[in-house]
């Protein structure tokens, strides 16, 4: 087949002529970051990580943070030498090859798409308990649920997601200033969570810390290191921060700003919280009579939080963060922190929206996609792309509407981790083949950072649900099989 590889000078060349406008500054693609990463992860899934490693979820917090600290020191070179739309496929594409970058970006469409479908259905949850602890109205599940769990549609998700879908073909900069109002709630919301949660934390909460301990054996993804795995959609997003490199303002030093000043205020945040969420009410996990621990999400799983006796655990809540405030004596506060997630959600589903269009349109722009003139198109007065918006907020509105979140975050991940895998090769290969080229960033200790990060999104990858890892197998055979009939014939490369 040959390795085909698209030169950085022609990649560049190519989005000059098709190029978006430059718009973003070093203080917005920061706040697109913390907007992307702050939201379900850790507004959601904190029940989760309570499920599969108990109180050891403080060091699947610190182990999923530090894989991404060095992924993003990775991405950050690459970004600073590619200021283009992209991401991870236009990078695997200038030194690993086309077939890589097709599955990359394949890969990228499973995180982005999967991710902001996941986010509606979320804010969704929280909507509906809204309408009801505030107005007293009790919308029916006909039209808030899926039929995957006895309803026919999630009427208030498909909402979301149009309404997010139409404010990113308005425009890039509206976007992000709607995004930066969404960011300050998240920050005020969690910001007192720790204020009122860290001063009642009690030692004994934290004990035993490692229930299930930290290497997964039974297959469900539990433990320190599946929590890990889990918990690494808490932290997914900064990627989406290289996405807009091409519609940057000196993109050389706003991108790593960006990329690394999110990525640390959020490491900060979601340890603060956890201490907060674990101490002040504990975190053990349902098990069955055996002992086992049950899978989050598992017919058992809710027979088992259904029980008086676990109503009120930590891994058997909804709204983990509100449940926390709760249960230590701060309902009102609690039922703050609900409106707070329910308002700042929006900003994680633009996020994986807009990386999602981006990656389609370099897609779209290289040739490799089917109709590629038309799913390029840049609108005339906005500037954005809009039809590959368009198409891609109807899929992820029709996936919201209908399917379940319960697995997807993990799926979601298995996209992320493989790019990333390809981020920190790529870096370590450039160096080799093109030690001379100007790198306006260059990431530290290379030969150290760059296997960590590659071996880190691997154990990552490894621990997920076995499920899972199936199921990106099988997107990935069917990213292949498009690839070859027609991205592979159709290239601009083929020939070369």
């Amino acid at each position: 087949m040959g390795l085909r590889i698209k030169p950085l000078d022609d990649i560049l060349a190519t989005a000059e002529k098709k190029s978006l406008k430059r718009s973003l500054g070093a203080f917005q693609l920061t706040m697109m970051g913390i907007g992307a990463i702050i939201g379900t992860g850790i507004f959601v899934l904190t029940a989760e990580a309570a499920q599969k490693a108990g109180p050891g979820m403080m060091v699947s917090f610190i182990i999923a943070g530090f894989v991404c600290a060095v992924a993003a020191l990775c991405y950050a070179e690459l970004s600073s030498m590619v200021p283009v739309s992209g991401s991870a496929y236009t990078y695997s594409y200038a030194v690993l090859g086309e077939a890589i970058a097709w599955m990359v970006g394949w890969a990228l469409v499973l995180e982005f798409a999967v991710a902001a479908s996941a986010v509606s259905v979320g804010w969704s949850n929280y909507f509906v308990g809204l309408m009801e602890r505030s107005f007293g109205i009790d919308l029916p599940e006909a039209f808030t649920k899926g039929l995957y769990a006895g309803g026919l549609i999630n009427l208030p998700a498909a909402t979301i997601a149009m309404l997010v879908t139409a404010l990113l073909v308005i425009g890039t900069r509206e976007s992000a200033t709607v995004n930066s109002v969404l960011v300050a709630i998240k920050v005020v919301a969690l910001t007192v969570f720790v204020i009122l949660a860290v001063p009642v934390i009690n030692g004994a909460n934290f004990q035993p810390f490692a229930p299930n301990g930290f290497l997964d054996t039974t297959g469900l993804g539990v433990g320190v290191a599946g929590a890990a795995a889990s918990i690494f959609f808490a932290y997914v997003g900064f990627d989406a921060v290289a996405t807009a490199a091409e519609e940057t303002k000196n993109p050389q030093r706003n991108i790593p700003v960006g990329l690394i000043g999110s990525l640390a205020i959020c490491t900060v945040f979601y340890l603060l919280v956890a201490a907060g969420a674990v101490g002040a009410m504990g975190a053990q996990p349902v098990s069955d009579a055996s002992g086992i621990p049950l899978s989050p999400g598992s017919e058992a799983f809710n027979a088992a939080c259904a029980l008086e006796a676990n109503k009120n655990l930590l891994a058997c809540s909804d709204e983990p963060l509100a449940h926390v405030l709760d249960m230590i004596g701060w309902s009102k506060v609690a039922q703050l922190i609900g409106l707070a997630a329910f308002l700042a959600l929006p900003s994680v589903i633009l996020m994986m929206l807009f990386g999602q269009t981006r990656i389609f349109f370099v897609m779209a722009r290289d040739g490799l996609l089917p109709f590629n003139e038309t799913l390029s198109k840049v609108h005339p007065k906005f500037g954005t792309p809009y039809i590959v918006t368009i198409i891609t907020g109807v899929a992820v509105t029709v996936f919201a509407a209908f399917f379940p979140v319960g697995v997807l975050a993990d799926i979601s991940n298995s996209g992320t981790l493989f790019a990333f895998l390809m981020v920190s090769l790529g870096v370590m290969v450039l160096r080799r083949r093109e030690p001379d080229r100007p790198r306006p960033f260059r990431t530290p200790a290379i030969w150290l950072v760059g296997p960590l990060a590659f071996a880190g999104c691997a154990f990552l990858l490894f621990s997920l649900p076995m499920t899972t890892q199936l199921t990106f197998l099988k997107w990935t055979a069917a990213g292949l099989v498009v690839y070859l009939l027609y991205g592979y014939r159709k290239s601009p490369l083929a020939g070369k």
